[in-house]
């Protein structure tokens, strides 16, 4: 991918500063040396520290007084840590954004950039189409707070703009909706947003990390994301992430007081240099991510483990790979189910037939790595309990197929309505494609596909042993050799044929088209 890289990030990678490094290269560089300063280790070291040594009460002053901080500074790793800060610095290159706060999770750092925003009496604006957990914690645990958050009916400029008073603080999106894979229009969006003086927070975990989305690009000024996701990729690690566009003016708004209002001496900031002054003064457009960890990160203490942020790293350095693979495997999956006889329907960015499919041509690198369905007859469950190589858990953007019924799980804190208003139906399975061969990923959902026997409006379940000799006939060959609802080849490791331009007879699996663009060691 040929994106735009921040000088500053340039700055931070060795030795070629003047030169504009592409998004595969900075996944392996971005935000770090040549080497370990210290140890002249090639990998990052995993500083497993809680403080660290002052070289003289001066320099511990200094480090205390944050009118001299232009970056994290080692004091103590709640705050920050030289490993959380090559991951702060590679996300913060890879979405294109000035500056980045780790958090302990993807929820922790959407409560930290939100409440950053918002004061008791405020308000967020956000669309209905979002993650049950986030639905939650904006609607019951932001109340408590004092924070109300208006619900759009959907993602339109228009139906979020009928929200927004003189209280509101934030526009809330996510760059792909979970689960109804919706795309809203960032740029208008971002328009609309600034419009009236506030930012444009961009949920981009389905983004992955600006292989797939780029709100930054797109006018957006705020990103937070799940890096449990698709940057961690092997669903071994909780955390999260915030990174800032620096682009909002906060000096120029006059929402947001607690940038533009003089801090007071009363021991509430530890730099005696900033009293007086406003955030605004000192720190310009690095304000927010300042005020981010010197405020709520420090005083929550929702940092991420220098362990934890090694183990991003490691995911970062494959990100473009792997998501190349979860996009064709995707892509192919999408196309067996939507053929299939007992699946009633299908919702994949991908397909023609999904409503966001012309936006997220327009706005994404391709269509997602996560799709939906539902059976004919409503019986889920049975698909869900019948597959073998899909686990069925509460994860998504690992390399392993995952599974799950979100009604019953992710969104049931949700009323009946509101799941309906997020686009969560009863029927509906959400699969997170991971990285297998793509045989085996449909091969598992045909067997568990043939024991349901649909009829009419009601299903039977069959078990195994009763249909051993019902296979029915393709192509006069039974169907888990023969041709399987026009994917061609045997589904017992043998697709030799072609699925939306995927080769997937284990020799051209990494070509697929995406937004015509083909994808060929490069997600583009």
């Amino acid at each position: 991918m040929d994106y735009n890289v921040k000088p500053e990030y340039l700055a931070d990678l060795y030795p070629i500063k003047d030169r504009k490094l592409r998004f595969e290269t900075l996944m392996l560089h971005g935000g770090t040396p040549y080497k370990d300063p210290a140890t002249n280790a090639k990998a990052v070291p995993i500083y497993q520290t809680a403080s660290f040594v002052f070289d003289s009460s001066a320099q511990g002053a200094a480090l205390f007084d944050t009118s001299s901080v232009s970056g994290n500074s080692n004091i103590y790793s709640r705050i920050g840590n030289p490993t959380v800060d090559v991951f702060e610095r590679r996300v913060a290159a890879l979405e294109g954004g000035i500056a980045a706060i780790a958090a302990s999770s993807g929820q922790a750092a959407q409560f930290m950039a939100l409440t950053c925003l918002a004061n008791a009496g405020d308000n967020i604006v956000s669309s209905s189409f979002i993650y049950g957990g986030t639905h939650n914690q904006l609607k019951v645990l932001f109340a408590r707070y004092g924070i109300t958050t208006k619900f759009a009916k959907g993602d339109s400029p228009e139906a979020m703009e009928a929200l927004i008073d003189d209280k509101t603080k934030a526009l809330y999106v996510e760059s792909i909706g979970n689960p109804r894979y919706n795309v809203p229009d960032i740029p208008k969006l971002a328009e609309l947003a600034h419009r009236h003086g506030i930012p444009l927070v961009v949920d981009n975990t389905f983004g992955a990390c600006g292989t797939i989305c780029r709100p930054l690009d797109l006018g957006a000024d705020i990103i937070v994301e799940s890096a449990t996701k698709w940057i961690g990729g092997h669903g071994t690690t909780i955390g999260g992430v915030i990174v800032d566009s620096g682009r909002f003016n906060w000096g120029a708004s006059t929402k947001f007081p607690g940038f533009t209002t003089p801090i007071e001496g009363d021991g509430g900031w530890v730099g005696t240099n900033l009293v007086g002054h406003t955030f605004w003064d000192v720190f310009r457009e690095k304000s927010f991510t300042t005020k981010l960890r010197y405020d709520l990160l420090r005083d929550l203490g929702a940092c991420l483990a220098p362990q934890s942020a090694w183990l991003f790293i490691q995911g970062l350095e494959t990100l473009s790979l792997r998501v190349e693979r979860h996009l064709s495997n995707a892509m192919a999956l999408a196309k067996y189910l939507e053929a299939h006889p007992k699946v009633a329907w299908v919702s994949y960015l991908g397909l023609p037939s999904h409503e966001y499919h012309e936006t997220a041509k327009r706005l994404l690198h391709g269509f997602g790595c996560v799709l939906s369905f539902g059976v004919k007859g409503g019986r889920g469950d049975v698909v869900v309990d019948n597959l073998k190589l899909h686990s069925s858990l509460a994860n998504i953007g690992s390399v392993h197929s995952l599974v799950i019924h979100p009604a019953s799980t992710t969104h049931s804190m949700l009323k009946e309505e509101e799941r309906i208003a997020a686009g969560v139906t009863q029927d509906l399975l959400r699969v997170s494609v991971g990285t297998e061969h793509i045989d085996d990923i449909i091969e598992d959902f045909e067997i568990a596909l043939s024991l349901l026997d649909v009829e009419g409006e009601g299903v039977q379940v069959k078990t195994a042993a009763s249909i051993e000799d019902e296979s029915p006939a393709v192509n006069g060959k039974a169907a888990t050799n023969g041709t399987v609802n026009g994917v061609n080849g045997g589904l017992n490791g043998h697709l030799d044929g072609a699925v939306n331009g995927i080769a997937v007879n284990g020799k051209k699996a990494a070509g697929v088209e995406v937004n015509g663009t083909t994808v060929n060691g490069t997600v583009h």
